[in-house]
């Protein structure tokens, strides 16, 4: 890998679209910085076999003195932050009226303060030398409503309109902030939720207009395109749905599935 490469950051590179995202930036010829609660070994493995530098640190991300040593190293190694993805999240199913004051705060701890500590610490060096891309993983679920989940859409709709204000911020400064939408992505995640019995694969199939749920190769292509500025240099404080249709379609179940 050369010197001058650019450098990638992938928050929750562990597993699902963190994994993807960073292998994918691999092959573009990304350096790679990734940070997890877990060693992400596997994709670490994957990463250097493709010829990549690569950084790993374990840490939680919502506690500022980590982010804060993260970015440290990560500048110390490669002397650069080109590009930041805030992909680390959890989830909660749990009603409203049962989900306890720390639980909600630990949701908008892990998936909104967090990207906000990591867009400020790499967002000032980004700054610096206006140039940086900011991708925010947000979700369907920042666009809209699903019950049962009041702290993940909260958080989710939150981390849009930080997307927002940071790319009416920084953008003159040579910053470019966006946020991806997936829908339900076949993970680990879902894996994990749909083992509560909350929902099953054909309650997704049955709301998506394209009739499958997203892989994390289809969100990991999304974020790449929006983190390059040959691509998507004019694209900035945009929302990317990547739902399969999800947030467009307003039908009732019945008529959106005559239509397959």
């Amino acid at each position: 890998m050369h010197a001058s490469a650019p450098v990638a950051i992938v928050t929750g590179a562990a597993q699902g679209i963190g994994r993807r995202t960073a292998e994918l930036l691999a092959e573009r010829g990304y350096a790679l910085a990734l940070i997890d609660l877990r060693d992400p070994a596997e994709t670490i493995a994957t990463i250097e076999a493709k010829g990549a530098a690569v950084l790993r640190v374990t840490g939680d991300v919502s506690r500022e003195e980590v982010v804060e040593d993260f970015a440290r190293q990560v500048h110390d190694r490669f002397g650069r932050i080109d590009v930041l993805v805030n992909n680390a999240g959890i989830s909660l199913i749990s009603p409203a009226e049962n989900t306890g004051a720390a639980e909600f705060r630990k949701v908008l701890e892990v998936n909104l303060v967090a990207p906000f500590l990591l867009a400020k610490t790499c967002g000032k060096r980004m700054l610096a030398a206006r140039k940086g891309a900011i991708v925010n993983v947000a979700s369907v679920a920042g666009l809209l409503a699903v019950a049962d989940r009041a702290a993940y859409n909260a958080s989710k709709h939150g981390l849009i309109g930080l997307t927002r204000t940071l790319a009416a911020e920084w953008g003159g400064r040579g910053v470019r902030v966006n946020a991806v939408c997936p829908g339900w992505v076949k993970t680990e995640m879902d894996s994990t939720d749909q083992a509560g019995g909350s929902y099953n694969d054909a309650d997704i199939v049955g709301r998506v207009p394209m009739a499958r749920f997203a892989t994390p190769d289809d969100v990991a292509h999304a974020i790449a395109f929006l983190a390059d500025d040959s691509e998507s240099g004019f694209v900035n404080g945009h929302t990317l749905s990547v739902d399969g249709g999800w947030a467009s379609d307003g039908s009732w179940e019945s008529l959106r599935l005559r239509k397959r």
